[in-house]
Formats: structure tokens, sequence, C-alpha cells
């Protein structure tokens, strides 16, 4: 077996056919794509010659006549090629039912019978991205804002489906796809399995899932290097790590391109999945904040207080992490280190005897030109209120992330083609997964906007 068939294989494929009656059909075109769930690894592209005559409006649809099958290959002469092609795959299409029939209906006519396990697109984006207008193709891959060449041909349609098959696999948060699809190698002896399931990973930011012999996700984690993160829970001699190395026999994982998403969608899939090796979430993973208020002279006083105890600018992970971003933003804006908490003596502040505070804790500055440079921190640090979209780097060469927040919540991340603009709003809600908006989403954001501060920030105005 080749290290790369241990995956979750998918054919994602699409035909076009002669029309007429119901299993009479001859196929006039297909095109398969062999995909690993992040990139296409082999294809199939072939007009055939269905030895029967195609349908007028079938010509007007596809633009394919019969002049042009008169020379092109039989089904026989490209069934082997089929077959091989989607060994050990489970076929996608939207439609999968007709694709799947038509299949089965050309190989039965060759005395073999065809079988594989199929999942439809149409079901799943009915499921996975409620609301449509439309579920048929064109108009469905059209609004989620994914390029559609040479409609009605098989090698466009098959394209666009494994575009739109890969944002359904990124909403799917349950990870219902995967449990269903994933492939189970046969059991070795442990070492070797564990060297089998390694060769396969990249060196890629994502998140895995680490699966038993039922298929069911056993632990979730994220890293800027899966493999490597792989091989240290490989390699880790806890107890714990022993009994996972034991149980596990496949290792699947989903690119993100970027470490925020990765970060996100750990912390949305293990409190949705709970997987038996993942530490129960009871504790939020971050344990201080930022407060304001403004005193009795009107200057706007920052404090670092224990997270929950009211409306936060940002958190932090731990007091020490609060205390060292505090002192930097102290320099960065040039504030008052006892109207941020970090002075408790009488008199003036240690910064207004270097000269780096204007003086607001001696009344030398006043409260209005003061509180300008704490709103602008404010801002900057917390997106409550805000209508914003982050952009970050995508999965591939030519794709970015954009994550939404809509009136200061955290609505989800999505990924979208560089030829595309993601400044309409109904798109970006319909690329986006959702994700839940809870303070652990909020701090790991806000967290990550912070040593990040390159990062592209477009504003919206959702009364345009």
């Amino acid at each position: 077996m080749e290290a790369r068939d241990r995956l979750c294989m998918y054919a994602i494929l699409d035909i076009e056919t002669t029309g007429g009656k119901y299993n009479q059909e001859g196929i006039t075109e297909i095109a398969i794509y062999k995909f690993d769930g992040h990139e296409v690894t082999d294809q199939f592209i072939s007009l055939v010659n269905p030895e029967r005559p195609i349908q007028p409006f079938v010509v007007n649809l596809t633009g394919i006549n019969n002049e042009m099958l008169h020379n092109a290959p039989k089904f026989y002469e490209v069934a082997k090629r089929i077959v091989e092609i989607t060994k050990d795959c489970v076929l996608v299409a939207h439609n999968a039912k007709f694709d799947y029939r038509i299949l089965r209906t050309e190989f039965r006519r060759l005395g073999f019978n065809f079988e594989r396990k199929s999942l439809c697109t149409v079901e799943l984006s009915k499921k996975l991205i409620p609301g449509q207008q439309s579920y048929s193709l064109g108009k469905l891959v059209h609004a989620l804002g994914i390029p559609l060449s040479s409609r009605h041909r098989a090698s466009g349609d098959a394209q666009a489906t494994v575009k739109l098959f890969k944002l359904l696999l990124a909403k799917d948060v349950k990870k219902s796809i995967l449990k269903d699809s994933v492939q189970v190698e046969p059991k070795r002896n442990l070492d070797t399995k564990l060297f089998y399931i390694l060769e396969d990973l990249p060196g890629i930011t994502g998140v895995y899932y680490l699966h038993n012999s039922e298929g069911e996700i056993i632990y979730i984690g994220k890293s800027r290097n899966i493999k490597k993160r792989i091989n240290q829970h490989f390699t880790n001699e806890h107890r714990k790590a022993q009994q996972m190395q034991k149980e596990v026999v496949s290792v699947s994982y989903e690119a993100t391109g970027n470490e925020l998403a990765a970060l996100l969608k750990e912390n949305q899939e293990i409190k949705q999945n709970k997987p038996k090796f993942n530490r129960a979430l009871k504790r939020n993973i971050f344990t201080h904040a930022l407060y304001h208020f403004t005193d009795e002279n009107g200057y706007i006083n920052l404090k670092i207080g224990k997270a929950g105890r009211g409306k936060a600018i940002t958190t932090f992970s731990s007091l020490k992490r609060a205390k060292n971003v505090m002192e930097k933003w102290i320099a960065e804006y040039e504030l008052c280190q006892k109207f941020c908490g970090m002075d408790k003596t009488s008199g003036n502040c240690f910064n207004y005897t270097i000269k780096s505070c204007h003086g607001a804790c001696v009344d030398e500055e006043k409260a209005e030109r003061y509180n300008e440079r704490v709103r602008e921190l404010i801002n900057i640090h917390s997106y409550t209120s805000q209508n914003m979209i982050v952009i970050d780097k995508g999965r591939d060469i030519d794709e970015k992330s954009a994550l939404l927040v809509e009136d200061g919540e955290f609505k989800g991340i999505g990924y979208y083609n560089l030829n595309h603009q993601v400044n309409h709003l109904d798109i970006i809600r319909s690329i986006i997964t959702p994700m839940k908006n809870d303070r652990d989403a909020q701090h790991i954001i806000q967290s990550y906007l912070r040593r990040n501060k390159k990062l592209k920030i477009i504003q919206l105005s959702l009364h345009e």
C-alpha cells in the first residue's frame, strides 16, 4: 500500500451524458480529480464516445456534439483508468446519485460491478450552508465566490466541485464527513504503524485529528508544523501519550494556512467533539483582563484585574503577561503609570521624571488630550462594537483567510481566492465557517492581533 493511500482520499468527479431515457444514457465526457482533502494528487479527463446519439438539448447545453466524439475512446477503453483512480476513494459529486448511477450503468454493460462509497455536495451544502437561494452548482459557487469556468463541461464543473468540497470540509466542525470517510489501515506492530502514519504528514500549519480503529476522533491538536508535533506525540513517554499511541491507527489533518485559524478551530472542535484524550476545557485559557474607568477628574484609567469581572478591553493568559503588555503600551502611547495602575507611589509617576509621561498625574496634561491616546489604545485592542474583516495567509499561495467580526461579535473564519473581492458581506457570511463567540475565542483573537500587528484589517460599514 502506498503511503498516500492511507489518508482519506476522495475522487471528485463530473460526468456529461447523451441524455435520453433513464439508464439508457451514455457518457460523453468525464473528469475525475483525486483529492486528499488538501490538494489534487491525480486527475483524469476525457471525452468518451457513447456509441449513441446525443440529445439536441444536451448539445446546446454542453457544446459537445456527435462529431467531436467520433474519434474519442469508448467507455471500455477508459474503464480501467477510472477503476484505478477511484480505488480506495469516496466518490464526491454535485448530485452524486446521478453520476454514481451513470458510472455503475456503464460498468454493468461491461459485466463489472463498480462499487464505491459516495458523498453528495448538494446534500452536504444544504446541511452546512443553509439558506442559499439555489443549490445548483453554477448559482451556489457564484454565491460563494468560487470561480467556475467551462460550465456544463466535466473538467470545469469538477474543478468547482473540488473547491466547494474543500469549503464544506472546513465548515464541517462536527467532522462527520471525516469520521464517515476516514480509512483505517490494517493493524501493524506499534512502531511500524506510527512510522507509516508519520510518513504521510506534512510540516504545515493546521489542526490534526487522531483516530482510533472505529474512525472516532480521540485527540485534536493544532500546530505550525503538524508532522513535527505528531512526532512529539509518538515519541512522548508519558502515560497518556503511550495510551494514545496504542489506540491511534490513523491521523487526518486540516490545513489552516495561519496560526489564528488553527487556534480558533482547535478551541471550537475540542468543545464540539470532546475527544477522550483532550483535557476538558473547564477553565478559561485566560486569567486576567484590562478594564477602564473614568476618575473624578475626567481621566480614563486602565486597570489589570481578574478576568470575568465586567466588560474587558482585552484579556491575558497570566498576570505576568498582562503587566508586560501594559508596560509596553504605557511606553507606546505615552501614558501615565499611575493611571494604568503600575505606580502606587504618591506624587508624580516615575515616567514623568524621565519625560515619557506628559504630566497627567500632576495635572499638567489635560484630561481631553490624555484621553485621546487612551481611546486610541482601546479602539485598536478591543473589537467591541467593531465591524471588520481580519485578512491573513490562506492555505494556498492564491488564497487568503478572512475572519469576520460583526458588531463586536466574532462570527467565524473562511477562505477566498485572491481574484475575488471580500467586501460583499453576503459572500463573506457564506464562505465563513461559523464559530462560537465565546470568551476563549475572543482571547485568542485579541492575543493574536497583539502579536501580529501587520495583519490587514478591513473596517466594514454594514449600512452601505
